[in-house]
This record gives C-alpha cells, structure tokens and sequence, in this order.
C-alpha cells in the first residue's frame, strides 16, 4: 500500500536538492545594443542520490488513481516549497514589480519544422501596449543539445531584444543533470520507449518550467511552442478571471488540446511542479493536469469560447510526426467578449439536476436549463456593486433543442435596491424590451436608462410548455 510516509519522504527528497554556485557570465549585443546577463549555471551534485532515485523508481510504479490518493494529497495542499533547481539564466533582464500574468511555454528542438519564433511572435503582436505591461513571457529551452540551443537563444535575442530588455521576455534551461531518470522506465498503454522517455522528459520539462513562474504574477497560463494567439487574449482572461471573482477554481481551460491555453492561481503552481514531478513517467502532461485538478476538489472542466489559442504546428516535436489537430472553437479576432461583472444569480423556476443559474452567465460552454416556466417567473441578475451598461445579449435555446427557448418574455433592469432580512433585492424595475425568436439583444444601454444598474431580470410573459435553456447572458459595461 502506497503510504503516506512514502509521499511525504519524496516531497523531502525533491526538497534536498542543493543550490550551486553561479559560474560565469555570458554577453550579447541586441538591438539597442545592450549587454543583458547570460548565466551559465552548472551542477556538481546529482539531481538526487542513488537511493533516493530508486526510491522515486519505486513509488512512481504505483498506477496513479486519484480516488487512492486524494486524502494524502489534501494533506499536502499547503506544501508550497520550490523545486531546487540551479537554471541557467539565458537571457533575463530583473523584473521592477510582480505581473498579472506569466505565460509558460517550453520548447525541445523538432525534426521537422520549427513554430516557437512565431508563436512568441503571435503573443507580442496580438497584445496592446497597455497589456504587454502586465504581461510576462518565460521560454524555457528544455532541449539537451547546447547547439540548438545557442542557434535558438541567438534567433530569440536578435528578434525580441526590446522585449528582453523591457522585461517581459525571459529565456531559461534546467541543466540534464537536474533531471530524473528517463529510460528503462514503465511502458504504460504500450507506449513504444522512445515515447515513453519523450512524454517523462515533457512532464519534468514542465515542472520544472512552473517551478521558475511561481512568483513572477498572480495568474500563469501553459501554452505549447507552436501556438497562435486572438487578439487581445489577455484582456479576455482578465475578464473571465474578474467574472469568477468569489468563486473556486484550479484550473480554467482557453483551448480544448492538449496543454495550450491552461490557466492557474500562481500559488498553485509549486503544488502542480512537485504533482508533475512525483509522477512523471506515469501518462501524459495533460492527463495528470485533470488528476491533479480532480484532487483540488475542481470536478468538472471549466472551459470558455470562443478558445483564444490555437495549435499551428503541422509536425509533431515527437519524431516529427504529423500532427494536424485544430481547435475549431478558435477564434483569431473573437467578437468583444463580454465584461459580466460580479453578481448573485436567482430563478423561481424548477431547475433540472445541476443546470443552475450560475451556468447562464459566464463564457463556460454550459447553459441554465429549467423546466417549464409559467407566467410570472423571473431569472434575476443582482450586481455586487452599481454598474453602468452599455450592451446586453440574452440567447436562449441550443443547436439540439432550438424548442427550448423563452417564446414569451422580456428583460428589465432596476436601480432602486432594498435589503429584506440577508437579502437584497430592486422593489422597481424599467421594461427594455420583449425577447424575439428567443434572444434578446440591446445596446446604448446607458443612454436609455439614467441611473446606474443594480439588477438584471429576464422575466416570463407567458406560460409555456416547453422547458427553457438559457444559453448565455453577456453584459458589456461602460
């Protein structure tokens, strides 16, 4: 039986690793004609001893099954230790104060194609200078053979050097001799070797790149090297970041492959270094991010659309192969996503099992879903704080049950808010308009109404038989 004691001891062991002394410095020129700091970072001791490798061996032979583990992993939540890892600096310039977002990506040389100057291309130019500002990139060039990475590190310098020198472009390596043991490892799903050892290294690649972002912002988002950005990205997770304000989550989805577009609470990712660490020859990165979410208590994948990244690389880092899989929910220029400012939902209606009225009002790819609705019942919006609206869209109904929507029923708003015992609640309302076809669109919002906004209500007009979905509530504020 997999004990707690044998966690706790890896934990310990990873947590052993000694810090080295810094060697020396490297210079380039840049476009500016700056000299930014190389440091060469070497090892004189082994990643961990002998025994303590094959003890790392032993416990990683234990099928993972979250269920088994998740009371020893709880009691680990607050673990929050970095993994002692001397990197070497390629090409860093010090950060004058924390960011609101790093992004992640690692990248190993390809033996066909090479995407990662494009994909760090698509991230500067798909941001505005006001979001660049609080936007951190660190690439971490994970590939053992030190050619690459020099032709590399020279194409990043030479390309991006404004952007090094401003701080929001940081190139690293974790020296192989950091690294866990990557052959004669277990052959689970009867992967061939040389798959196996590929995955594991991507897994340790990965924590130990999450390892280095843990304290450079609040928020760290993962994409992979060969990624295309919509515009504007950062401003749309800020705003589903702001829209969950209140709410537990682990881990939010802005693309549905692979390891592109996941995002994390910075203080997460110790725990989510040391998780990918422990079990890294167990499956693929992405599988053990769904462990590991499950095992902070997020169950269900929260995921929005339209996605904001999308995968471009048409051969695979592994061998080469083809890899041709889109996100077709990516969207280059996506329409304005909405602002949904902080709110308590409330509905009379019977809602069916778990389609409750939180899911109407986020970009979630889930929907409200109640049965059917009588005259008189309300669907009701009330803000944390006053607001200011510009536009509203209500749709109601999905593809597979276009029946489902409100045929008779209209959206008001109101200002004049009363608490009643712990609850509050708007004793006045002001009629914008009636639903047509089941959707509901207005705007200038705030040249119609002259008073700042505390309630929301889509309320019915007529019963109907039909149940109602309501598939999304998009509110853009002034």
């Amino acid at each position: 039986m997999f004990k707690f004691h044998q966690v706790k001891h890896i934990f310990d062991t990873l947590d052993k690793m000694r810090c080295l002394r810094k060697r020396s410095t490297v210079s380039f020129l840049g476009v500016l004609v700056i000299f930014l700091l190389f440091m060469n970072l070497y090892i004189e001791d082994s990643y961990v001893m002998e025994g303590d490798k094959q003890l790392v061996r032993e416990t990683s032979t234990h099928q993972l099954n979250p269920e088994r583990y998740v009371h020893t992993f709880k009691d680990l939540s607050n673990f929050s230790g970095a993994i002692n890892v001397t990197y070497r600096f390629l090409a860093v310039m010090p950060l004058q104060r924390k960011r609101f977002l790093t992004i992640g990506l690692s990248s190993v040389r390809r033996k066909k194609g090479n995407y990662l100057l494009e994909t760090i291309k698509s991230i500067f130019e798909q941001s505005s200078y006001e979001e660049l500002k609080e936007i951190s990139v660190v690439v971490q060039l994970a590939d053992f053979n030190s050619s690459w990475r020099e032709v590399m590190l020279q194409d990043i310098t030479q390309k991006f050097a404004h952007h090094i020198i401003a701080g929001r472009l940081m190139v690293i390596h974790a020296p192989e001799e950091y690294y866990p043991i990557l052959s004669g490892l277990k052959r689970n799903y009867n992967d061939p070797e040389d798959r196996v050892r590929f995955r594991s290294k991507q897994n340790v690649d990965y924590a130990f790149l999450l390892n280095f972002c843990a304290n450079i912002s609040d928020y760290y988002v993962m994409l992979e090297d060969d990624v295309r950005c919509s515009k504007n990205f950062f401003t749309a997770i800020k705003k589903v970041i702001t829209s969950l304000v209140g709410t537990y989550w682990v881990t939010l989805e802005f693309s549905k492959l692979g390891y592109i577009g996941k995002l994390y609470h910075s203080h997460d990712l110790p725990r989510l270094a040391h998780f990918l660490l422990m079990f890294y020859q167990e499956m693929p990165c992405d599988w053990l991010l769904t462990h590991f979410r499950g095992l902070l208590a997020q169950k269900n994948v929260i995921r929005f659309k339209p996605s904001l990244f999308q995968h471009m690389g048409y051969y695979s880092s592994y061998k080469g192969t083809e890899n041709k899989l889109k996100d077709d929910d990516f969207e280059e220029e996506p329409f304005d996503i909405p602002d949904n400012p902080p709110a308590s939902l409330y509905t009379n209606m019977s809602v069916f099992e778990n389609y409750d009225a939180s899911k109407a009002y986020s970009s979630v790819d889930e929907y409200f879903w109640g049965k059917s609705p009588s005259t008189g019942d309300v669907f009701v919006i009330i803000f944390e704080n006053p607001i200011v609206i510009k536009r509203i869209k209500v749709n109601t109904g999905t593809e597979d049950r276009q029946n489902d929507i409100l045929h008779h029923g209209a959206l008001d708003v109101g200002g004049d808010i009363r608490y009643f015992k712990q609850n509050r609640q708007c004793v006045t309302y002001i009629r914008l308009g009636e639903f047509k076809n089941g959707n509901f669109e207005v705007s200038d919002v705030n040249q119609k109404i002259p008073f700042d906004i505390h309630c929301m209500r889509i309320y019915v007009t007529k019963t109907q038989k039909e149940w109602l979905i309501i598939r999304s509530i998009s509110i853009w504020t002034s």
